[in-house]
C-alpha cells in the first residue's frame, strides 16, 4: 500500500507539490492540514481520544478529528472524509480560519501545518473506527479549557495550540452577537 502523501504549501497556502506524510513529519515540512470541530446543541465539544496503536500521541485527547487533503480535494470535503472514517459521522461542515503552527515530538517527528480550523454541529453520537479512536467525549468548552490548564499531558500537542484559537474564535462570535 502507498504512504499517504501530503500537500506541500508556502506560507499562503499555495500547493508545492506533495511528500510521503511520515518523511514531511520527519523534515518538519510546511503541509497542508484541517482540524474538524464537533458540537452539540448543549455547547459541548466532541472529544476524540487517539488509539493506542497510533505512532504518534497515541491514547491521547485531542479535537473531533483531523488529517490532511488529498491532491485535489478541497477543505471541507477533507473535512467531510475523515469525519466519516474516524468518528462514523456526517454534517454540514464551515471553515472558520486557518494558521500556521509548529509542534515537535519527542519520537522526533513534527507537525509543520497550515491548519484549516472546520466547525460542524450534531447531536448524534458517533460510531467510532476502533483503528482510529479509542474513546470519545462530549464536554463543554469552558471544562476542555480548565482542563487542558491542569493536565496537558493529556492532550495533544496540536490540539492544545489549536484549541486555544478556536475557543478565542468561538468567544468573538458570541460578542458579536
Amino acid at each position: 500500500m502507498k504512504e499517504e502523501e501530503v500537500i506541500l504549501v508556502d506560507t499562503n497556502d499555495r500547493p508545492l507539490g506533495t511528500m510521503p506524510k511520515m518523511e514531511a513529519h520527519q523534515k518538519a515540512v510546511l503541509h497542508r492540514a484541517f482540524s474538524v470541530f464537533i458540537l452539540n446543541s448543549k455547547e459541548q465539544m466532541l472529544l476524540q481520544q487517539r488509539a493506542w496503536e497510533k505512532y504518534h500521541s497515541p491514547g491521547l485527547w485531542t479535537n473531533t478529528c483531523c488529517s490532511h487533503q488529498r491532491m485535489g480535494e478541497s477543505n471541507l470535503e477533507a473535512g467531510h472524509r475523515r469525519l466519516q472514517e474516524e468518528m462514523g459521522m456526517t454534517t454540514e461542515l464551515e471553515e472558520l480560519f486557518s494558521f500556521i503552527y509548529k509542534a515537535p515530538f519527542d519520537n522526533g517527528l513534527t507537525e509543520h501545518e497550515l491548519d484549516h480550523v472546520l466547525l460542524g454541529y450534531s447531536d448524534r453520537e458517533p460510531q467510532i473506527n476502533p483503528q482510529e479512536v479509542a474513546a470519545y467525549r462530549w464536554t463543554s468548552l469552558n471544562s476542555v479549557a480548565a482542563d487542558i490548564e491542569e493536565q496537558p499531558e493529556y492532550y495533544t500537542e496540536w490540539f492544545k495550540i489549536i484549541f486555544t484559537r478556536f475557543y478565542t474564535h468561538i468567544q468573538s462570535l458570541k460578542t458579536d452577537n
